[in-house]
């Protein structure tokens, strides 16, 4: 399992059990993953003898997953990072529909660190963005705030057609300018408008979007850190000098 801080691991049944029903009550996204695949789900429901949960958008990765062992879950909210392994998962019927069960783990890592402060990206320089819609077509965005679980981006034109919430985006490049740039798959979580007062006191609507990483190797999950880090510490620096 993950090398966290002991005092972040959760034993306790009712612990374990708490932290399951949140991310049920959330709705909260989870990514479980295993040596040869992956798939996006959610909890559909958590009682003490186990979880239900839903299955993939993939017939392939639903068959992959049946015969799949030491499953990893990872789930972000807002303020930590939820991660367990189950050895199984089977295949049953929930509510008339197809799903997974599983026993609930023995024990969850929970994960409350500073590392989701989100910090808001400089004027200047811009960091650009480039994804590529599933008509192959590319598009760009520039970056407006980050964290090390997501992000949050700001289009200079209309939305492209078809873009909607849910969406994943594999290898999306982020152009950091003085640090360089990564590649990450993400999520859309959510589609919104920023509306600021324009010079001639008129309402400018620019397009938002928010961003969920699903993939941080710990490499990589370093150096946002520092990046993070660097930003907030220029930022303040800078509300110092206008003071």
């Amino acid at each position: 399992m993950s090398n966290y801080n002991e005092q972040f691991l959760k034993q306790s049944p009712l612990a374990v059990l708490g932290v399951l029903r949140d991310l049920h009550k959330n709705q909260v996204p989870i990514r479980l993953s295993w040596s040869s695949g992956q798939f996006i789900s959610k909890i559909l429901e958590v009682t003490a003898s186990g979880l239900i949960v839903d299955f993939g958008s993939q017939t392939q990765e639903n068959q992959a997953a049946q015969k799949a062992t030491n499953i990893q879950f990872i789930a972000e909210t807002e303020g930590a990072k939820v991660e367990f392994i189950l050895p199984k998962m089977q295949a049953v019927n929930y509510l008339n529909l197809p799903a997974f069960h599983a026993p609930l783990p023995q024990a969850l890592w929970f994960v409350q660190r500073r590392e989701y402060f989100r910090i808001t990206a400089p004027l200047q320089p811009y960091y650009h963005c480039t994804a590529m819609l599933p008509n192959g077509s590319p598009f760009q965005f520039r970056l407006c705030d980050l964290s090390l679980g997501g992000m949050g981006a700001l289009l200079d034109g209309p939305l492209p057609e078809g873009l909607s919430a849910g969406m994943r985006f594999s290898q999306v490049e982020m152009d950091l300018v003085q640090w360089g740039k990564f590649h990450f798959d993400m999520q859309l979580i959510t589609l919104s408008e920023r509306k600021v007062i324009g010079s001639k006191n008129e309402t400018v609507s620019t397009p938002r979007l928010s961003f969920r990483f699903l993939n941080v190797n710990p490499a990589v999950e370093r150096e946002l850190q520092r990046i993070i880090f660097a930003l907030e510490r220029s930022a303040r620096e800078k509300a110092g000098r206008v003071k």
